[in-house]
């Protein structure tokens, strides 16, 4: 196969836990070449966010035109994303370039809380991204907020949420149950073919700082080698269960630490 070259647009992590670094240490581990382009420099540890300096749309423009003009880009993970105009610049150059292998992670709190995500660019998200994108990963709340509804609680609630996702335009959805009150963590993939049920045991750590943007690097840099999302998901699942379970021999901070994103190699 052919080398992958995989690109991730979203906000940065200092720590290295989340975000920006975290996607480009699953690029690596996983066998993809990372491109980058930051949308908000966000000052956070593993303690929570102390400040976010969003950057000009004009500016996550240019950096895409970069990028998209001179390198072909076989995968992207789209992350932190912050404001409307940040949300219509980048969906405005994901049309100009066709770009394909479009994973959204639709983020808009930070493990800690912290809103990543302004209220009124939800509305932005649904109308001009979720068109375009191949998957979505919302957990419960991010679902929640994507279609103005209560909080699902049960996996039919989840189930419900999924189509109404996926009737919004993008080509699949997978829904992550990790706040079901469960002993097991299910995800349901839902894609034009039906829904497919994910389950792994609860990995019992603490230290989970980063799995959202961990999970959707992954089925980004994933998803070429494999012929459709289902394989994806399942290969991507195994891999950061097998991160969190080695993310207890890290020393990183004295809050919610990283998943071990090199945990094959070190």
């Amino acid at each position: 196969m052919k080398r992958i070259n995989a690109l991730t647009i979203a906000g940065t992590d200092p720590s290295g836990g989340a975000g920006i670094q975290a996607d480009l240490k699953t690029f690596s581990a996983l066998g993809a070449y990372g491109c980058s382009v930051i949308t908000a420099l966000v000052a956070q540890n593993t303690c929570g966010v102390q400040s976010v300096y969003r950057i000009e749309p004009d500016f996550v423009a240019a950096q895409l035109d970069s990028v998209l003009s001179d390198v072909r880009i076989d995968t992207t993970k789209i992350g932190m994303l912050a404001e409307t105009d940040i949300v219509e610049a980048v969906a405005e150059r994901l049309q100009r370039y066709r770009v394909r292998n479009v994973v959204l992670d639709t983020v808009m709190l930070a493990k800690s809380g912290d809103p990543l995500l302004s209220p009124s660019a939800v509305s932005a998200l649904r109308q001009h991204l979720l068109p375009q994108v191949s998957l979505i990963t919302p957990n419960l709340p991010e679902a929640a907020a994507l279609l103005d509804a209560p909080h699902a609680r049960t996996e039919k609630e989840m189930h419900a949420q999924g189509e109404a996702l996926l009737a919004l335009g993008c080509e699949a959805v997978l829904m992550k149950g990790g706040h079901l009150d469960d002993a097991e963590s299910p995800d349901w993939l839902f894609t034009r073919d039906g829904a497919q049920r994910f389950t792994t045991p609860r990995v019992a750590t603490k230290n989970t700082h980063g799995t959202g943007c961990t999970l959707s690097a992954a089925l980004a840099a994933l998803r070429p080698r494999h012929n459709d999302w289902a394989a994806t998901v399942a290969d991507a699942k195994n891999w950061l269960t097998a991160a969190l379970a080695q993310a207890d021999s890290l020393e990183v901070g004295h809050g919610i630490g990283p998943v071990h994103h090199f945990h094959q190699w070190w």
